[in-house]
């Protein structure tokens, strides 16, 4: 069984209520049509990829019966979850879905969970600084840390720093803050 080709769109916060309900932080742009009541989602990992059960290594589907925005996230109610007890075993785990029934990002544009893994690029003398290791949804925007030669750095992801992205390539050309490297 080929296993399908998944991106993170939420990460649960906590319990919520003693029926299993989650707490969870939307990180898709389209969260009322991605997390609505009758969508499946999939079963992630803490660090956002596929679960796979141990026994039958297939991945787990969870059936959403009730979606609702918060004023700092969603509250989602799935079918698999009946419990407070197992609910709070969620915590930090990942949200999935598979990518072809996303919508597609425009040409200038990435789903974050491809971001890691890229090679980042000196846009100045070509150089390759590392690869990108992780991606951080801060309220400010995206934060990527790479590591390379010279240990782990973060960067945000701003036009002002990534200048170019190649998606097909899986590189980032970045103009890098003076001293970034320094540290």
């Amino acid at each position: 069984m080929a296993l399908p080709d998944c991106a993170s769109v939420a990460r649960v916060r906590r319990a919520h209520g003693v029926r299993g309900a989650l707490a969870v932080e939307a990180l898709t742009d389209e969260p009322d049509a991605i997390l609505a009541s009758g969508r499946r989602l999939f079963q992630g990992t803490i660090d956002g990829t596929l679960w796979l059960d141990p026994a039958t290594r297939a991945p787990r589907p969870l059936h959403v019966t009730e979606a609702r925005p918060t004023k700092d996230g969603w509250l989602l109610t799935v079918a698999e979850l009946t419990d407070r007890t197992e609910a709070e075993r969620w915590h930090g785990r990942h949200l999935l879905v598979p990518v072809e029934e996303l919508t597609p990002p425009a040409e200038d544009e990435v789903f974050t969970h491809e971001l890691i893994g890229m090679a980042v690029i000196d846009d100045e003398s070509a150089a390759a600084l590392g690869d990108v290791i992780e991606v951080y949804d801060l309220p400010q925007g995206l934060l990527l840390e790479f590591r390379g030669s010279h240990g782990v750095h973060q960067l945000p992801f701003i036009d002002t720093f990534v200048v170019a992205m190649d998606r097909e390539g899986r590189t980032l050309r970045v103009r890098l803050p003076d001293g970034l490297l320094d540290t």
